[in-house]
């Protein structure tokens, strides 16, 4: 700090590196107090905030469809804060920031509704296909198989499912970017209501993919490769204006993901964000244990 005179004594404030103030004994100059390039932040904080990009890309995907996805939530909780809280730390994915921004997600088993409907189990068989514990009875479905038909089957050998109730399959898959090399993944939704009258051709108004007949039950038709599934049920509770759902977690099979939950992808997630400064080495001997866990 020094006193000085001549042409800038009648500075006042910031310039540049340096503080002018003007005092009762003239104007005084000192250096501004350094502040690092980057905020320095805890390991716990890094941990959180490089986990919210690949989630908050994930629930975008869906495009609303997670609307009603979680029961009796707060008043003052959304679906999106509902998702987040359901998710976070439990499966541990890291995208970067540029990743994130150039439209990059990475399929992860996240759950996507909670409700008070039992749930739907998924398997694999032998064969690698996906089955559901929706058992059809003898239905095999084919080309020429209504809503009706499905419906009646699902209606007559499984418990809890009443007419009108509504069946949601998402299905997701996971590509990379050709020309940036960005992950890319994608998720749609069909459904159908549980109508044993309805007459429509099946497979004109679902995927196939997610309404095949698999060892008697509801299944996949083909292996999930680089991909998600997921079959949702849901009802309609007229009197209280709400949504009843099953509670259901993404079924994925990705070939991509483990080398999103690395140390290296969680060090490049971070730093993108500006979050590991190198001369901050208290942050970084945990990492083995926060990416694999």
């Amino acid at each position: 700090m020094a006193k000085i005179f001549g042409i800038n004594t009648k500075i006042s404030g910031k310039v540049g590196p340096l503080i002018y103030r003007q005092t009762r004994v003239g104007t005084v100059v000192s250096e501004a107090p350094a502040k690092p390039d980057i905020p320095l932040r805890t390991r716990r904080q890094m941990n959180i905030r490089t986990q919210w990009a690949n989630l908050g890309a994930i629930f975008k995907l869906f495009s609303g469809m997670l609307r009603k996805g979680f029961e009796d939530l707060p008043a003052k909780m959304s679906v999106y804060n509902a998702f987040i809280q359901a998710n976070l730390g439990v499966v541990k994915v890291y995208i970067t920031r540029s990743t994130k921004l150039n439209g990059g997600a990475i399929l992860a088993p996240y759950q996507i509704t909670r409700g008070t409907l039992p749930s739907i189990v998924m398997t694999q068989t032998s064969s690698r296909l996906t089955k559901s514990s929706l058992n059809l009875g003898s239905l095999t479905i084919s080309d020429t198989t209504t809503i009706g038909q499905l419906a009646t089957a699902i209606l007559t050998n499984n418990e809890g499912f009443e007419e009108f109730d509504q069946l949601t399959c998402f299905i997701g898959s996971q590509s990379v970017d050709s020309v940036t090399r960005t992950p890319r993944a994608t998720i749609k939704g069909c459904k159908i209501i549980l109508d044993p009258n309805d007459t429509t051709v099946l497979w004109s108004t679902v995927d196939k993919f997610g309404f095949s007949t698999v060892e008697g039950h509801l299944g996949t038709s083909s292996v999930v490769r680089d991909g998600a599934i997921a079959w949702v049920h849901s009802r309609e509770d007229e009197g209280r204006g709400i949504l009843k759902v099953s509670t259901q977690f993404l079924y994925v099979e990705n070939s991509s993901l483990a080398t999103y939950q690395t140390n290296t992808a969680i060090i490049a997630s971070a730093n993108s964000y500006g979050g590991i400064n190198s001369a901050a080495v208290y942050l970084q001997p945990d990492l083995d244990a926060v990416a694999g866990a």
